[in-house]
């Protein structure tokens, strides 16, 4: 349903008027919250032009929208300043769900395209350990991924992004304060090392800042402010791989990662009820919103494996695989429970380093599986192989033609 019309009078010119040229003179018209122009997000269905007179449709995503009047008044200015307009009339409208959808999408994608510089390099393999809920053993399977990923020979980043729940150092044993040195001429945060083999993990948390037992009563937006500052002002460096313990749920943390790191792909976590599955499906949901890519599901406590060796389905069956059909995605390994994997939590040591056992066998093969097929590492000595992907093929055709003096 559209408002009453707004018109503004303007002086007269003698130069024809299209409705084309009016439309790409709104693309300067950036929505002030969103970030991108209003063409673009479809907010301008048409334009009318009568003689000298414009008539522009503008339709916004709620019609009691607080940005109306800087909407209006940007509209006014860039369409009366065009030679041959004499007066510019705003007819509003709403946008019903679907357009409102479709504009939410397009400002993602905008903000995916012209993601702010951080510290992490370009090569680096990022990757998000997320799930739908707590409770879930997330930030166990994050910190044994990066073990087994280390072990292999890798530099790992670890960013505790949980930022209330924090949970990490303890699980990797780790307690040291975080530093700050001046690095390349501005002061940076040092992170915790730790060498596993020829490997090293680099960890970063607020945990590293604050007693485990303080909580942190911070809002959204300090949240998101800590993740951002982890990812510009801490010294990472050149990672084989980036590991994000997110926190559980959708919220600012996750919008803002999306936001900072657009490369970021996604490894979600459930476990095997299908209760479960479904709240876990809402964290693939997000990274779908924000063009972030899942590659794949991991079920954690898939069942209880008693010292002779027979398995309890405690939580049920058969989340995981509906989460990864749901989705299109593999599962990547089912981790049972055991008695050695919450030891090794509560002692700072992994059990995908040196346990034994179901738990320590399984855990080992989804980090064989992410190195060498889901998420190999891009570049570098230990890499794996990548010659058949394009951009190899590509230098062996050129090389093929310099040899031959083509």
């Amino acid at each position: 349903m559209a408002d009453s019309p707004d018109a503004t009078t303007t002086p007269t010119d003698t130069a024809a008027v299209t409705p084309e040229a009016i439309t790409e003179a709104l693309r300067s018209v950036i929505d002030p919250e969103l970030g991108v122009d209003i063409v673009t997000l479809g907010m301008v269905p048409d334009v009318a032009v009568n003689g000298r007179d414009v008539t522009v449709t503008i339709k916004l995503t709620i019609g009691g929208c607080p940005l109306r009047a800087e909407i209006k008044r940007e509209v006014t200015d860039r369409v009366s300043v065009h030679p041959g307009v004499d007066s510019v009339r705003i007819e509003w409208g709403e946008m019903t769900p679907e357009e409102r959808s479709k504009v939410m999408s397009t400002a993602r994608w905008n903000a995916r395209e012209n993601a702010p510089d951080t510290a992490i390099a370009q090569r680096t393999r990022v990757l998000a350990v997320a799930s739908g809920k707590g409770g879930v053993g997330k930030s166990s399977i994050t910190v044994n991924l990066a073990a087994g990923l280390a072990a292999a020979g890798h530099t790992v980043g670890v960013l505790d992004a949980d930022i209330w729940g924090f949970s990490v150092p303890r699980l990797l044993g780790m307690s040291d304060r975080m530093d700050a040195h001046e690095v390349d001429g501005r002061p940076r945060i040092i992170p915790n090392r730790r060498t596993i083999g020829d490997g090293v993990l680099e960890v970063v948390s607020t945990g590293f800042l604050v007693e485990e037992s303080t909580a942190l009563m911070w809002r959204g937006l300090m949240l998101t402010k800590a993740v951002e500052q982890f990812l510009r002002d801490v010294a990472w460096g050149d990672l084989d791989y980036l590991l994000i313990d997110m926190p559980p749920g959708t919220g600012d943390v996750q919008m803002g990662l999306a936001r900072l790191l657009p490369r970021t792909e996604m490894i979600v976590v459930t476990t095997p009820a299908r209760a479960a599955q479904t709240v876990a499906q809402r964290a693939a949901d997000m990274a779908a919103r924000s063009f972030l890519p899942v590659i794949g599901v991991i079920e954690n406590m898939s069942a209880f494996v008693c010292e002779h060796g027979t398995e309890y389905a405690l939580f049920g069956s058969g989340g995981g695989a509906a989460l990864a059909d749901a989705v299109d995605v593999p599962l990547l390994g089912s981790i049972p429970m055991e008695a050695a994997l919450a030891a090794g939590g509560d002692d700072g040591e992994p059990v995908v380093l040196h346990g034994e056992g179901p738990a320590a066998t399984a855990l080992r093969a989804v980090v064989d599986r992410v190195r060498t097929d889901v998420a190999p590492p891009r570049g570098g000595d230990d890499a794996v192989d990548m010659s058949g992907c394009s951009a190899r093929l590509l230098d062996a055709v050129n090389a093929a033609l310099d040899a031959a003096d083509v």
